[in-house]
């Protein structure tokens, strides 16, 4: 019998059972499709074999980091859900996942990891508080980096940071694609009908944040309450397909009775894992420093050494 495919992703929060996008399309996919994965939630990219969240270690493909590639592999492997689409219905697929990543994707990028307040007191925050240490000193500051590049690729030279204008602009593209999904949906339990889809998954990925995450400054927010349509549908898909995932309880977790494990800790030797993780990140801090030169190493001849040497003792004859 084959190996599992094993999917790692961001772990949970606020009532969802994974606080990265990315993360939530490939697990809402997988659960619409019946994909079978062994799903490890970490709160480190460092224990990713592509050291990116979400990758799935596959058994002949190697390890798939990018939702689409994940998705079009779960496919490959006989999980689709979209098999009973029309030709139609796949064009209005790609149209409409288009549409989310032109459109939608920016604001929700903006509202995490750019709105100051926002980034500030809230997404870096979380991710200070649930990546171990020492990584939590330097890696929020690099996915913030990551996720300006990803903003600026999407939305070319219009992207403006700190631009008014700008800003608007992004938020009132947000709000037209939410008011166009909710047209879309109408009344229908998922939108192609009553069976779920790919294009389900990338919705529920990229509204389902805006709708549970306690932001301080949350202008997408207040679109998506008021169409009530869009909210049922979130809470809908959360209830049917992730009733115990949504890790919303307290972080601190009580110490498992023996032969038990937590189920988001699978792997053998953690606390080999962990002490690596420790090791690697202080080998990381030490090389920052010195590169960016906080930290300076000089070499000293013998010669020098021994003349210090003799000055050290001068001094202290001197003190007696």
């Amino acid at each position: 019998m084959a190996a599992p495919m094993e999917l790692y992703c961001w772990k949970g929060d606020w009532g969802l059972p994974s606080v990265d996008p990315d993360c939530l399309t490939v697990l809402t996919y997988a659960k619409f499709s019946g994909a079978p994965l062994k799903v490890h939630k970490v709160t480190n990219p460092w224990r990713s074999p592509s050291g990116r969240l979400p990758a799935l270690k596959t058994h002949d493909d190697g390890v798939l980091f990018q939702p689409s590639k994940i998705i079009t592999h779960l496919r490959k492997q006989k999980y689709n859900a979209d098999y009973d689409l029309s030709a139609k219905q796949g064009a209005d697929t790609l149209a409409f996942i288009s549409l989310l990543e032109e459109k939608l994707l920016p604001a929700l990028i903006h509202s995490f990891w750019v709105e100051g307040k926002n980034y500030v007191e809230h997404t870096r925050r979380w991710y200070a508080e649930s990546i171990p240490f020492p990584l939590n000193f330097f890696l929020p500051n690099q996915m913030h980096k990551r996720n300006l590049e990803r903003l600026q690729l999407i939305r070319g030279d219009s992207w403006r940071e700190e631009d008014e204008d700008t800003e608007r602009q992004l938020y009132t593209d947000a709000q037209e694609c939410m008011s166009l999904l909710s047209q879309r949906l109408a009344k229908h339990k998922f939108f192609f009908g009553d069976s779920p889809a790919s294009l389900d998954a990338y919705v529920f990925s990229h509204l389902a944040p805006i709708l549970s995450a306690k932001l301080p400054n949350n202008k997408l927010q207040q679109h998506l309450s008021s169409l009530p349509n869009l909210c049922q549908y979130c809470r809908a898909i959360l209830t049917i397909y992730f009733a115990w995932e949504g890790d919303s309880g307290p972080r601190i977790t009580p110490k498992p009775q023996s032969g038990e494990t937590p189920d988001t800790e699978e792997e053998p030797h953690k606390r080999r894992n962990q002490v690596l993780s420790v090791l690697v990140g202080l080998l990381a801090m030490v090389g920052y420093a010195v590169l960016s030169g906080i930290v300076s190493i000089q070499r000293v001849g013998p010669d020098h050494a021994l003349e210090q040497g003799i000055a050290m003792e001068d001094n202290e004859e001197e003190e007696e």
